[in-house]
């Protein structure tokens, strides 16, 4: 496997991990105001993530990090280009970190209830941000033969040759990570809750499946209209087919599990689906990182855009010392948390 295969994998692999981890935290806050109704629950349900989401965005910082080292102009292109969508982005990020910790500020109900607003809020709109992150990548970009471009929010609101970074291709997208990642949460909160939290997570986990599965099902021939390269992957490669094939397979397993109300391998089973559906995307992809909307050739690959080989042989060497430190302490905290939280289990801003 040549080096710029394997970076691209190891990139593809970072944030796919970072969906699976930080997704369930989205998707708690996405159906924070449902799943949880008094105050002692959504201290529950934020006790719940409270030991982990703020390691499970470092897979974020590190993703990032990684596609600086292995493909830098990308790395250039697209923090140029997404300026607006990624100061948004830090803007939402910020917001729900800070709604964790001020909803605690005061016991007064109205306080609470305003930044228990903003913490869904905010994770729904990141979701929407991220899921229109990937729809823009799969679609493709206005990127110039000199490697740059510029997205505004929206132009026409349709996928053409001077796209925005929404039109109703990316919003599709959005609102599928958004059904994607509030299931993903539901059926973390399922394994940490029990009682009313854990029946009314059960339940939304249910219904939102089902709706997931209409979306997915409606998102293959519209992946395919926007972006027919996609099956180009698939084409050369047939191997590749086993990830959709996963997809489709943890889906049935995770539906399988539910009826049986085993939370956790019904969390596994739908870890693998966000996994898989990550992973069969980027398959179809290969070997593009930005694709040029107006003239392929001005695409960027992991042949033209990767940073040099010597670069990228001494980076596998420190990659491989810092992803066994974080996984070490990925590790570490979700054993030292694991099973049901319970009222008063921690102190700090969660209560």
């Amino acid at each position: 496997m040549a080096v710029e295969t394997l970076w691209f994998v190891i990139v593809v692999m970072m944030f796919a991990v970072y969906a699976v981890l930080d997704g369930f935290d989205f998707g708690t806050g996405i159906i924070y105001l449902f799943v949880a109704r008094t105050d002692e629950e959504r201290q529950l349900v934020l006790k719940a993530i409270g030991p982990v989401w703020k390691g499970n965005e470092v897979w974020l910082v590190a993703g990032g990090g990684l596609l600086f080292l292995a493909f830098p102009k990308v790395f250039a292109a697209g923090f140029s280009g997404f300026y607006l969508a990624l100061n948004l982005v830090l803007w939402f990020l910020i917001m729900r970190g800070l709604s964790i910790a001020l909803r605690s500020h005061l016991r007064n109900p109205l306080w609470r209830t305003f930044w228990d607003a903003i913490f869904s809020v905010f994770n729904l709109l990141l979701a929407v941000v991220f899921g229109a992150a990937l729809g823009n990548i799969i679609r493709g970009v206005p990127l110039g033969p000199d490697g740059y471009f510029f997205a505004a929010l929206w132009t026409t609101f349709t996928p053409g040759p001077i796209p925005g970074i929404l039109d109703w291709f990316t919003v599709f997208v959005g609102l599928l990570a958004v059904a994607m990642l509030a299931v993903h949460g539901a059926n973390y909160l399922a394994i940490k809750t029990d009682a009313a939290v854990q029946t009314r997570a059960r339940r939304i986990a249910d219904r939102g499946s089902w709706a997931v599965v209409l979306l997915a099902l409606m998102a293959v021939p519209v992946l395919l209209f926007v972006q027919p390269a996609l099956q180009d992957g698939y084409v050369a490669h047939p191997v590749g087919c086993v990830l959709p094939l996963t997809v489709g397979a943890a889906l049935f397993a995770a539906q399988y599990f539910r009826r049986r109300q085993r939370d956790g391998a019904v969390f596994v089973s739908w870890s693998l689906f966000i996994l898989g559906s990550v992973g069969s995307v980027a398959w179809g992809l290969f070997p593009n990182l930005l694709i040029a909307v107006e003239d392929p050739s001005s695409s960027l690959t992991i042949h033209n855009s990767a940073a040099s080989s010597y670069g990228l042989r001494v980076g596998l060497v420190w990659f491989g010392i810092g992803i066994s430190l974080v996984i070490g302490y990925t590790i570490w905290v979700y054993v030292s948390f694991r099973g049901k939280v319970e009222q008063g289990l921690f102190g700090g801003p969660y209560e």
